[in-house]
């Protein structure tokens, strides 16, 4: 599992500097390092996006195939 590393005291004095209040650059970073703490485990890998990319062609081949097999046998019950 992967974390990043986040400078929360830091992150609350530039909020400050930027003008918010104390209270509100220190929930801030309290949050942000919630979020950072949970890690990047649940993050989409390049491997899961091939392998999803693959079912989407695979799904848009299939359906490309029987369109065109309805569209034959419609044709044919036509002429």
């Amino acid at each position: 599992m992967s974390t990043i590393t986040f400078d929360t005291l830091k992150f609350a004095e530039r909020l400050e500097k930027a003008g918010a209040t104390r209270e509100y650059a220190k929930a801030e970073a309290e949050a942000l390092a919630e979020v950072f703490a949970g890690g990047t485990q649940d993050l989409a890998t390049k491997a899961d996006l091939r392998e999803l990319e693959l079912r989407v062609v695979k799904w848009v081949v299939g359906v490309a195939f029987a369109q065109m097999a309805l569209l034959v046998g419609i044709l044919v019950k036509l002429l």
